[in-house]
């Protein structure tokens, strides 16, 4: 079948039959073909005012106007318009429509907010499309972030900081529908940090991941936004970016001083003493740069030589590999006849 009948509009939808279980209210409303902004009023009205099984409501694939969407409010997964995937997504639109229908919620301003497949909804906009399928779901607030949060995760390329901000998001959100629950149960509540401790096992059983690795990326949370692009950019390791993130945020600002001043990025180590400094109050400014501007001790251990100072030793066509080994070969062949010599 071809992919365009897979979904159906919002003129098609209201031509259906009417199962038995659906209420007056639907069926008068079904009753008469319905334009496009209609539609949608109609599809909110009936997720607010009808409670229904989730199969009844939010299953099925329906079209719905491109000008009608929104994306996730705070959405922490960066879409690109210059990325390679988005390329591939684009001419795949293109050739076949979207196979994989995106799953979007009403939202009080009659429009619908995209939860899983950004970049499906974007490649549609740049390859001139004017509706996009989608299964229309209603979900509160908390459910739509976990639901987003688990769908993007499954990306092939997340940067660290993404990565971050979603672990954050889902972590808040699953101890906000504990506090719920607690309400609706009319029970006593447990301490914040044991429900804090649930919610974090339950991201971490999720992601395949252990609860200190979760801890420590939404620790990244904590960092200044120019140190948070660094961690992205790999210009600061993950680790010593963990340990800068117990720093304020005015000592992060001297911190970003310190590194411009010494040219250098930190090691753990020198994070880990950055930390002790800020623990005790003395974490100025001075201090960061007298610890910044230490020699690493992987730098003492390394010899650089210029490439402009080997080059006029080997034929314009070596490569720098060729170079290498044949440095090798000639220090090997140096150092047996030392030992040669050595021994005499």
């Amino acid at each position: 079948m071809a992919e365009k009948d897979t979904a159906v509009s919002a003129e098609e939808t209201a031509k259906k039959p009417v199962r038995k279980r659906k209420t007056a209210a639907v069926q008068e409303a079904r009753a008469s073909p319905k334009t496009k902004d209609e539609k949608a009023q109609e599809i909110l009205e009936k997720a607010k005012s009808e409670p229904k099984p989730e199969w009844e409501v939010a299953e099925q694939v329906v079209l719905i106007p491109l000008e009608q969407l929104k994306p996730f409010e705070n959405h922490p997964f960066k879409v690109r318009d210059d990325d390679e995937l988005m390329q591939d997504t684009i001419d795949s639109i293109m050739a076949g429509g979207v196979i994989n229908p995106i799953l979007v919620r009403p939202t009080e301003d009659g429009r619908f907010e995209v939860v899983s497949g950004h970049r499906r909804f974007r490649a549609s906009e740049l390859a001139g499309k004017a509706d996009i399928k989608a299964i229309v779901r209603e979900m509160d607030d908390d459910t739509a972030v976990i639901t987003m949060v688990d769908s993007n995760l499954q990306r092939e390329q997340i940067s660290p900081m993404e990565r971050a901000q979603a672990y954050k998001m889902k972590l808040e959100a699953l101890k906000h529908q504990g506090k719920k629950l607690d309400l609706q149960a009319d029970s006593t509540s447990p301490q914040v940090g044991e429900k804090s401790s649930w919610a974090v096992s339950i991201v971490a059983e999720d992601a395949n991941a252990s609860r200190t690795q979760i801890q420590r990326y939404i620790r990244l949370t904590e960092l200044r936004p120019e140190l948070q692009q660094m961690v992205d950019e790999g210009t600061i390791s993950l680790t010593p970016a963990v340990e800068l993130s117990y720093l304020s945020h005015d000592e992060q600002k001297d911190f970003l001083e310190a590194m411009d001043y010494s040219q250098n990025t930190p090691s753990l180590s020198q994070a880990q003493r950055l930390k002790k400094l800020s623990r005790e109050g003395k974490c100025s400014l001075e201090a960061m740069c007298e610890i910044m501007d230490e020699e690493k001790k992987s730098e003492l251990d390394r010899i650089t030589i210029k490439g402009d100072v080997l080059r006029k030793y080997f034929p314009k066509s070596y490569t720098p590999l060729q170079m290498q080994e044949t440095i090798i070969k000639l220090l090997e062949a140096w150092q047996k006849k030392r030992t040669r010599q050595n021994e005499r």
